[in-house]
């Protein structure tokens, strides 16, 4: 494109520009055609692509996806600077002004020494700036968070509040009550009601797996990933035995299984 200067280093600025030639009229059909909400996805996989990235462990990985995720929030800035709302200076700014207020302890006078006090006081800041009660903070968790991760967050909000298990084994113990329900629900057939008590049961997990230190979108991606490699290995063992799974038996299975743990 005429006017384009090409280097061999790129800073954030030169981003900025390209996305603007990008949306721009002569720019390219597919960019310059983009909302909020076509990108929604993108942004969430672009997300979702870092934390592998992080999972992996790997650093090449790690600065391309972050690249991508800043690629994102740099267009749906552009998108709004169009609509002359705000630009991503504004979004530079209002963060930077967000850090400052809720770290007082290294911006101002406020002494705090260990991670817990400043979680509760960036807990306390953000309750009094934006004046929320504690059912505002349990609202404002994202409904599109992935529900474990969003009962994980309700559970601990609830318990800033005061409500919650004194520890692991008691919130366990609220778990072995809801799968009792959950077992009477089975035996009345009521879909509605079967439904609600295992929403119970998954969620008093959660409870159990918060007080325990843990995060639940981890245990069961953990769990994912055992499940994966027991039944890969279960397949390995059938098919060296000159057998298909399927025309094996849930007790025949139920033996592999138990062998491949």
């Amino acid at each position: 494109m005429d006017g384009f200067v090409f280097k061999d280093h790129y800073g954030i600025d030169d981003l900025r520009n390209i996305v603007k030639v990008l949306r721009s009229e002569n720019g390219c059909p597919w960019d310059k055609v983009q909302t909020h909400k076509t990108l929604r996805k993108d942004m969430i996989e672009e997300a979702y692509e870092v934390a592998e990235a992080i999972d992996c462990e790997s650093v090449p990985m790690l600065r391309e996806e972050l690249g991508d995720v800043l690629l994102q929030v740099v267009f749906h800035a552009d998108i709004e600077a169009d609509a002359d709302n705000f630009d991503l200076d504004d979004v530079a700014d209002e963060v930077c002004k967000k850090l400052i207020t809720r770290h007082p302890h290294v911006f101002g006078e406020v002494k705090l020494d260990t991670a817990d006090e400043v979680l509760e006081n960036w807990d306390k800041i953000k309750k009094e700036t934006k004046a929320q009660s504690y059912t505002d903070t349990l609202n404002a968790v994202p409904k599109v968070f992935p529900s474990l991760m969003r009962a994980q967050k309700l559970g601990k909000r609830a318990g800033r509040a005061g409500l919650d298990y004194e520890n692991a084994q008691s919130a366990f113990e609220s778990l072995k009550s809801e799968v009792d329900e959950a077992q009477q629900a089975l035996a009345c057939e009521n879909i509605g009601h079967i439904a609600e008590e295992l929403g119970d049961v998954l969620f008093s997990c959660v409870n159990v797996i918060r007080k325990c230190g843990l995060d639940a979108e981890e245990v069961l991606t953990a769990a994912n990933e055992k499940f994966v490699k027991r039944f890969a290995a279960v397949e390995e063992a059938v098919r060296q035995n000159g057998a298909d799974m399927k025309s094996l038996s849930i007790d025949e299975l139920d033996s592999y299984w138990k062998k491949a743990k």
